[in-house]
């Protein structure tokens, strides 16, 4: 079994349904509304496992901002918001090893996302606003 195939047998198994996938580069995409799991892109770059999901376009460009960002970071169990190369668009992102990868790992990961955007939709959505 390939690490992409154990990544979707563990995907499945949690019950996501897996909206795209591309065999090629080993990714798929899950949805989860009632989670605020919304193009989840999971992509295997072995020897990791890459998470991440777009989350809002930054149209704030304050040292405020950024600073928010990381105290919001250090609360967070998995993962952190981060900014794309052009510092517009904030994402979610994780990365795992891939090569002892179990369900409870990549649960708790996903787990994490949707907590952090449950608890800090409010303010997330405050940097999008101009």
């Amino acid at each position: 079994m390939t690490n992409f195939e154990k990544v979707k047998d563990i995907i499945l198994d949690m019950g996501f349904v897996i909206s795209h996938e591309d065999l090629k580069e080993e990714l798929v995409v899950i949805d989860d509304d009632e989670r605020g799991i919304k193009n989840l892109v999971i992509d295997c770059e072995d020897p990791i496992l890459i998470l991440e999901q777009v989350i809002i376009p930054m149209t704030q460009d304050s040292l405020e901002s950024y600073k928010r960002l990381l105290q919001i970071n250090r609360t967070l169990v998995h993962g952190a918001f981060v900014l794309d190369e052009g510092g517009t668009t904030l994402l979610f992102r994780d990365t795992l090893q891939i090569e002892n990868l179990d369900r409870n790992e990549l649960e708790g990961s996903i787990d994490a996302l949707s907590l952090a955007l449950a608890e800090y939709a409010g303010e997330l959505v405050s940097f999008a606003r101009s």
